[in-house]
């Protein structure tokens, strides 16, 4: 049986609320004013040939294939940029018409190959288009024609292929109307036309291309197509799944072979993405099937002996039983687990669960620890509740939007694309960063103000900008009366407003421009509907919490809370960061943010679960590693989580592992924590399992398995394993049920089930009786907590200081084709991209330090050291030092330190203060780690054998 794909319906239907009423081929059709007659056509049920039409383009009307007869109108005019009126008459077939298409259709099929493996396969429009007209034969013989030039094989992913290309400008458009690079092009006129990636010399790899494959799905002819497409031929079957990599959660059509995976093709109805992708969501699932990949469970004494296969049922009873043994030998309390932002809400809630109602302890943490923990104290105390405030599509009535320590175009690439298309709709921009980044200057965007502060100075900057707001009378007196804490707003009115917080008195502490400081701060406040994005560089630092915190006061001061356009909104870094915050995975909290001394709260998850809990909160993170290396913790469960490279100061997380009696890893590969790991459950990607993630605006999508785990599990089925091998009897029989049990311990998710799920697609918590279909936009009548609470931020300069040895600060964060520590990225071809992690620094400092493009670095700290090569650049300011943190050979961790928020723990990646200097290659600790990763992985490959 042939797989139905996504059917074209001509450009979108106007929004308008006007109607117009119109004849297409007899039929009576009401569509909205401004419609197309393609599209009108399409809604009547009437299809029009066409090639350079698509749903998701603006009409453009080229390739003349649409041309319909309109009662009183002259000639024959495109239906695809033909706009339908009152009482207008339309024929879309006919002999004049069909004749006038089937001689365009000779045209295009003389330049193109008769033997277009595309059409053979079913994917390419044009023998499908030249059937539609009745095209049968073709007068023209041989003659010039473009099916000599060369494939562009360059990019790893796709191939461009010129002798297919009709020049429909279908992939230029959907580079600069969907993604907004604007790297494709037409070259030359009339038949010397092409498609061209930037320069004549240039290749699609050494373009600007972004491979968000946006020009890929919107080719009609194959020319530009997936390199699994043409080695494995189409698929025949296809299931709708959410994206595992970041926090904007994109929908993918995922179009299948079998239990073959061919490709991913972003969804239309993706509410979060609007069928657009990035390079990673569209293209770098082939981890999947990686070789590294560990697919049976092993077990080892210690961290020095081989690893040994066993069967599940040996490991789920060996874990079981020497996590008895430690609790018996060293107490309840010395034993502990961390749940996974990349596993599904029900996977994660069954982790916390089992360290609740199976350790008997609340030693439960995740890793929102080290990204986003400030994100939920710093909203929770101001707003009431711990999550991102408006939906994505809120961008698109926002009139200033102020990005702040984070680069959207890099970790959150799909939500970029459509916030630059706002900007080019006029939005104006503000940028606060130390470093420039994308969005300050790109194709037709140039932020109004960009802030480069001085790494640690959040706070301060904030502060200024309230200074301003509240010295000059910006503030929206109206709101704060009637939302917010009348006496809380004067007491922080009367702090932000004293002299010593002017930009002019901190601009020595923060290195901003007082005037450009002051100019921004105004074009917040009166521009309109105003929006904060933020990211890491917000939270990961010393004052993490006291910034998100001066983000809330800011937007509560100027009345931008309630509706769409505006609002505070975190920018999730993994899938299901804002999930496993959800799920009660903070060792303080259950489910839906709601503390674990609160005895009425305890009492109704001790009555469903049949266990007393604990009302002590339990261990973070650093705590556990803390109590470890002082000998009282002794055994931990890591889900999908490699701590050893993503949490800070290295060598103090490898010290506190070592001190373990039993580490169980629970993932994919052999991560650089598994080298201290005595148990390793293999885990299941998100192809392989059912279940839900939600995304940074807290939208509920549905994860559906694509295919069977190659390890025979889903992770909440390891975990139920290892929870019935330690006697709690738990009978899951498929993850609905534990989202029933979400659902009824949970009053934000009361009405969510995976039957409405399926049934609206997505679901925005919270969804309760108040919300069956839930909360687009928080705080519209009301904040959480009832009246919002401003709270004063004092500014207190971080203890890392520079100072002679170490005169520079380094600042960490995210490349666009990698993810996180980059077990996954790393094992695709995205490494064509960046291979190696890279120092960023400033020309003037290069120089100073004798350091040119390419020259290797010793990058070192009052921590550690490493080294990796830099690139010298304007984009990081003098005295600041920018790399990444995707690669185990590098460990830019090492360097970090154990400073951390006050509130929340999380580390200040963000602020370390380093000296670069030369190097003649990698350090001996580096290649020391990376001879021990080399021999655990060459003992896992002979024990697979």
């Amino acid at each position: 049986m042939g797989y139905e794909f996504q059917p074209d319906f001509g450009t979108p239907a106007s929004r308008a609320d006007e109607t117009v009423t119109l004849s297409i081929d007899g039929h009576s059709v009401t569509v909205p004013a401004g419609t197309t007659v393609m599209r009108a056509a399409a809604e009547a049920g009437l299809a029009i040939p066409k090639l350079c039409a698509t749903d998701t383009l603006k009409q453009f009307g080229s390739c003349r294939l649409c041309l319909v007869e309109i009662d009183g109108a002259r000639g024959t005019p495109a239906s695809c940029t033909t706009p339908v009126a009152e009482g207008m008459v339309v024929r879309t077939g006919g002999e004049r018409l069909m004749r006038l298409r089937r001689g365009v259709m000779e045209l295009y099929l003389t330049d193109h190959p008769a033997d277009c493996s595309a059409c053979a396969e079913g994917d390419c429009e044009v023998l499908a288009q030249a059937e539609a007209v009745g095209l049968e034969t073709v007068r023209y013989g041989p003659g010039a024609d473009h099916q000599c030039e060369a494939v562009d094989a360059s990019n790893p992913y796709f191939d461009f292929d010129p002798a297919k290309c009709i020049v429909c400008s279908r992939c230029v458009r959907a580079c600069d109307e969907i993604q907004g690079t604007f790297a494709l092009t037409i070259d030359g006129r009339g038949f010397a036309s092409t498609v061209s990636a930037g320069l004549p010399s240039d290749d699609f790899l050494s373009s600007e291309c972004v491979s968000c494959g946006a020009c890929v799905q919107a080719c009609p002819t194959g020319a530009l197509q997936e390199r699994t497409v043409k080695e494995l031929g189409m698929p025949d079957r296809a299931v709708v799944t959410t994206c595992g990599y970041c926090g904007v959660g994109c929908t993918f059509r995922a179009e299948m072979q079998g239990e073959q995976l061919i490709r991913m093709v972003p969804w239309k109805d993706g509410k979060a993405n609007r069928g657009h992708s990035c390079v990673k969501g569209r293209f770098a699932w082939g981890y999947a099937n990686h070789k590294e990949r560990i697919l049976n469970p092993m077990i080892r004494a210690s961290i020095d002996e081989p690893w040994r296969e066993v069967s599940w049922d040996q490991a789920f009873a060996h874990a079981a039983s020497e996590l008895q043994r430690i609790q018996a030998k060293y107490g309840r309390l010395s034993i502990g687990g961390i749940t996974s932002s990349r596993c599904t809400d029900e996977e994660t809630f069954l982790v916390q669960k089992l360290v609740r109602a199976g350790f008997g302890n609340n030693n439960v943490d995740t890793c929102a620890r080290v990204c986003h923990s400030p994100t939920g104290y710093g909203l929770s105390a101001t707003l009431g509740t711990s999550a991102g405030t408006q939906d994505f599509d809120s961008v698109e009535q926002c009139d200033v939007m102020m990005v702040i320590g984070a680069n959207p175009t890099d970790g959150h690439p799909v939500f970029a694309s459509r916030m630059k298309q706002r900007l080019r709709q006029g939005a104006k921009l503000i940028v606060v960063d130390p470093r420039r980044i994308d969005l300050v200057r790109a194709p037709h965007i140039e932020a109004a103000y960009h802030l480069p502060l001085r790494p640690g100075t959040n706070v301060a900057v904030l502060t200024a900008m309230a200074h301003v707001v509240v010295t000059e009378c910006l503030a929206d007196e109206n709101f704060i009366r009637a939302r917010c804490d009348w006496d809380a707003y004067s007491e922080w009115a009367a702090f932000v407003a004293d002299a010593r917080h002017s930009p002019e008195t901190l601009a020595p502490v923060t290195l901003v421009d007082p005037r450009q400081l002051r100019e921004a701060a105004r074009l917040y406040a009166t521009g309109g509907n105003a929006a904060i994005f933020y990211g890491l560089g917000v939270t990961e630092h010393s004052q993490g919490s006291s910034a998100v915190i001066a983000l809330a006061n800011l937007a509560m001061a100027t009345g931008n809370f309630g509706r769409p356009g505006v609002g505070v909104n975190p920018l999730r870094g993994q899938n299901n960061v804002q999930g496993s915050c959800d799920m009660g995975s903070f060792p303080h909290e259950l489910s839906g943010y709601r503390h674990i001394a609160d005895p009425g709260l305890r009492a109704m998850f001790e009555a469903d679960w049949g266990v007393p809990l604990d009302p002590e909160p339990g261990l973070r993170i650093p705590n556990m590693l803390d109590a470890a290396v002082d000998g009282v913790f002794k055994a931990l469960y890591v889900q999908g989580e490699d701590i050893l490279q993503s949490d800070p100061n290295t060598k103090h997380v490898a010290a506190g592992l070592a001190a373990m009696e039993c580490v169980i890893v629970h993932d994919l590969f052999l991560n650089e924590t598994a080298n201290y790991a005595h148990i390793f459950l293999p885990g299941s990607t998100f192809l392989e399992k059912n279940g839900t993630f939600i995304n940074a605006e807290r939208r509920i999508q549905m994860v559906r398995k694509v295919m069977e785990p190659l390890n025979g599990y889903e992770d909440w089925e390891v975990t139920q394993g290892l929870a019935n091998a330690l006697g709690l009897g738990w009978s899951y029989a498929h993850p609905s049920e534990i989202m029933d049990e979400i659902a009824r311990l949970t009053p934000t998710f009361a009405g969510v089930s995976f039957a409405k799920l399926d049934a609206l697609g997505s679901i925005q918590w919270p969804c309760n009786a108040a919300a069956p279909e839930g909360t687009p936009v928080m705080h519209a009548d009301g904040f959480v907590r009832g009246k919002g609470r401003f709270v004063v931020t004092e500014y207190i300069p971080t203890d890392e200081k520079t100072g002679p040895r170490y005169p520079l600060l380094l600042t960490t964060g995210r490349i666009l084709s990698q993810y996180n520590v980059g077990a996954q990225t790393r094992r695709t071809a995205n490494t064509v991209w960046h291979p190696e992690d890279l120092l960023e620094i400033h020309p003037h400092d290069a120089e100073q330090r004798g350091l040119k493009d390419g020259d290797w670095a010793k990058l070192a700290s009052r921590s550690g050291e490493t080294t990796l090569r830099v690139t010298v650049t304007d984009r990081v300011a003098p005295g600041v030092v920018y790399t990444t943190f995707h690669h185990p050979a590098t460990q830019a961790n090492v360097v970090t330190t154990e400073y951390s928020d006050w509130a929340t723990s999380c580390p200040e990646y963000k602020v370390t203060a380093v000296q670069v200097s030369p190097s003649n290659g990698p350090t001996e600790w580096q290649e020391d780690y990376e001879a021990l990763t080399d021999r655990s992985r060459r003992i896992a490959a002979e024990a697979a054998e």
